[in-house]
């Protein structure tokens, strides 16, 4: 395989690539610049964190992605085998349905797609199960 060829079949997968696998290969992802055109769905790094863009827009250095919810939104999608901490996620990416995070000493398992709610929390009992192991 060409140079080029490995290229363009790494551009290809950074385009393509579901979150999850995205977040097993988050250094193949450009690192956020300031004055760069971003587009809806593309991913960045930004402090070897890997975020995802929501509306396309012309970067400017205060809209930094930890700066800037309304253009981007953290993946969060956890790595398969490992249960996460939970952190409160944006409006934009909540838990999906079957995600499992660790809570004030307990494991939880969302039982609804885009799940911001916090585990454990009185009115929740819908939105999270807690998992006995």
């Amino acid at each position: 395989m060409t140079k080029a060829e490995l290229i363009e079949v790494l551009r290809q997968f950074r385009e393509t690539a579901s979150d999850e696998d995205a977040l097993k290969a988050v250094a193949l992802y450009t690192e956020w610049a300031a004055d760069t055109d971003y587009t809806v769905d593309q991913r960045i790094r930004y402090e070897d964190v890997l975020y995802k863009c929501l509306q396309a827009h012309t970067s400017q250095e205060q809209w930094k992605p930890v700066d800037a919810p309304s253009l981007w939104t953290k993946v969060l999608i956890p790595t398969p085998g490992e249960i996460p901490e939970w952190e409160q996620p944006s409006s934009t990416n909540g838990y999906a349905k079957g995600d499992k995070v660790k809570h004030n000493s307990k494991t939880w398992e969302s039982l609804v797609d885009n799940n911001v709610w916090e585990p454990g929390i009185t009115g929740t009992e819908s939105l999270w199960k807690e998992i006995t192991e």
